[in-house]
């Protein structure tokens, strides 16, 4: 292999590696995305949760006033 051969194989494969890394980059951002919606999901779960509870606070609250009476 001469050296003209040798700067063609380096050639190909920086090529090959150039497209696997921009592969990854495509993939790294669709990941990025479908985290930001899990995030925002998880917000929404949490505070509808932080709602319920609220909700069965005064539930207990009222349950307890009316035994008392």
């Amino acid at each position: 292999m001469n050296i003209d051969e040798r700067i063609e194989a380096l050639v190909q494969s920086l090529e090959l590696l150039t497209h696997d890394v921009r592969s990854l980059e495509v993939a790294a951002r669709a990941h990025e995305s479908r985290l930001g919606s899990h995030d925002r999901l998880l917000g929404e779960i949490m505070e509808a949760t932080a709602r319920l509870l609220h909700v069965a606070e005064i539930h207990e609250h009222r349950i307890d006033r009316l035994e008392n009476q």
